[in-house]
């Protein structure tokens, strides 16, 4: 955790005293997924950290929601294409219900956010300029005019044309960029060219009046008083909005930018652009956490350092989450950094979720026990993992949840399995046949009480018997069980279905 104990150090012995503002921001413009969710828990735990330490801190994350909408998310209407233009805020919600197209998809992040029992304010930008909070920042930016266009040009090398315009202004419900004129700061309106070049006025104070990009973000800063930001690398590049920021910050406003902290972002396993809004190749966060229990999640973004690059996936990556933490929490000696990742990704967390039976177990036995909790509870008290199944019995429960909803939606094939409806009989050659039938005599006199090991011996002596290879045996009676060559542990599996039912399956009969 040495990247978030730096960045602590810096913003106290930047704030030796009072509050410290760490601000995040996303545009409501499409799903809010993992991707999105670095930003906000990245400046969550930095807030977070910074209350351990005994100081007193707020994280801020600005919606951008007087953004206009720019493209159409997959999966929407294409009559969304005459919204165009239209800040967020005053574009339909997609459902009907939401009170916009900006909250239609904040109130994923919002859900989320509760789930992750995450401690930010939130602040719309639209009800900002609208209540007039940006006037100070419109009226000094525009009087500073000439010295913010020396400064995009020799930071940014950007050449400004003198069409370039500051601020964008709301005509006909469209946030239109059009040239500045002038302003009357004391009647709080604003003069400037319409498209066909003709003066027109419009008030300031309420919202019909925003700020370029470039300009907005310092201000913003100005305003709010944010000392940490984390953002997108691609805002840190030589010359990029940072840099402008920081610059218009200090000439403009006369204050210090926050402290910078560029994180990478996150892609899909395998692939080499980052995940999209408006692709709609993504996770919304709420869908996430029901697949991901919060600790995970915190585990998965906090780790590593906001710079490295992460890749996700619902298969691999997700199995390995589970199993990496449970290894984390049951290390005896855990060093300085690994105490605190913990405290963090548990800090807001009630009920522990994961427990110290690896995924994969459980996945298989909670298959095998036909998605019974209990079942499952009693056949992992029968395997190495006895021990936990009686001492975290209830994690486990909880774990089982998210373990059923990732089988139903992105456990990849390999990793499920359920028992068939039906049976072709013409697939099983005689030696199978055989097997199995010798196997359900078997099964017909078994005592009422056999367990796992009584099948799992059993099934091994059938193998010596038939002078079949125990691969044989298990292949044909996983595909008369399942329809797979392989499966969970056959002997507890066989020792939890219906008696009548499994000696008919293994004779063929149903």
């Amino acid at each position: 955790m040495q990247w978030l104990n730096d960045i602590a150090d810096q913003a106290v012995k930047r704030c030796p005293d009072g509050e410290i503002i760490v601000s995040s921001g996303v545009s409501p413009s499409g799903t809010y997924h993992l991707g999105t969710l670095r930003e906000v828990m990245t400046a969550e735990a930095i807030a977070a950290e910074l209350v351990r330490r005994g100081r007193k801190a707020r994280h801020l994350h600005v919606v951008d929601d007087l953004d206009v909408l720019r493209k159409i998310p997959a999966g929407l209407p294409v009559d969304y294409e005459k919204y165009l233009g239209k800040p967020l805020c005053d574009v339909p919600s997609p459902d009907g219900k939401a009170a916009s197209y900006a909250d239609y998809f904040l109130n994923d992040l919002v859900a989320a956010a509760k789930e992750l029992k995450l401690k930010m304010a939130i602040v719309r930008s639209h009800e900002k300029y609208r209540a007039g909070f940006f006037v100070p920042a419109i009226e000094k930016s525009l009087d500073s005019l000439e010295a913010i266009k020396k400064i995009l040009t020799k930071v940014s090398g950007r050449s400004l044309d003198e069409q370039w315009s500051p601020v964008q202004v709301i005509e006909g419900g469209y946030l239109k960029t059009r040239q500045f004129v002038s302003l009357d700061e004391g009647a709080k309106i604003l003069e400037y060219l319409d498209s066909d070049g003709k003066k027109q006025s419009v008030g300031y104070a309420e919202g019909d009046v925003k700020l370029n990009w470039r300009i907005d973000w310092p201000a913003r800063w100005w305003l709010l008083k944010v000392d940490v930001e984390p953002f997108g690398r691609d805002h840190a590049t030589k010359g990029g909005s940072y840099d402008t920021g920081a610059a218009i910050s200090r000439k403009v406003f006369k204050a210090e930018p926050p402290l910078p902290l560029p994180y990478a972002f996150i892609n899909r396993t395998g692939e080499t652009k980052k995940m999209s809004k408006s692709a709609g190749d993504t996770i919304t966060a709420a869908e996430l956490l029901k697949i991901l229990p919060p600790e995970a999640v915190w585990y998965f973004l906090l780790r590593y350092a906001p710079d490295k690059q992460l890749f996700f996936d619902s298969g691999p990556t997700l199995i390995r989450l589970f199993d990496e933490f449970a290894e984390l929490l049951a290390k005896t000696k855990k060093t300085a950094s690994e105490k605190q990742l913990i405290e963090l990704c548990l800090d807001s967390v009630d009920k522990p979720t994961i427990s110290s039976v690896p995924f994969s177990h459980l996945v298989a036995s909670y298959q095998a026990a036909l998605k019974d909790p209990q079942l499952t509870l009693d056949i992992i008290s029968r395997s190495e993992h006895a021990k936990a199944a009686g001492e975290q019995a209830e994690v486990i429960k909880r774990e089982l949840k998210f373990i059923d909803h990732w089988l139903k939606t992105y456990a990849p094939p390999e990793a499920k399995f359920e028992l068939s409806q039906k049976i072709d009989v013409s697939s099983f050659g005689d030696t199978e046949k055989k097997c199995l039938s010798v196997l359900a005599d078997k099964i017909s006199s078994a005592p009422k009480a056999a367990d796992g090991e009584w099948f799992h011996k059993t099934i091994y002596g059938l193998a010596e018997e038939l002078n079949l290879a125990p691969k044989e045996v298990f292949a044909a009676l996983y595909k008369a069980l399942i329809g797979k060559t392989s499966g969970p542990r056959a002997g507890w599996f066989l020792s939890i279905l219906p008696r009548d039912w499994l000696i008919a399956r293994l004779r063929l009969e149903s």
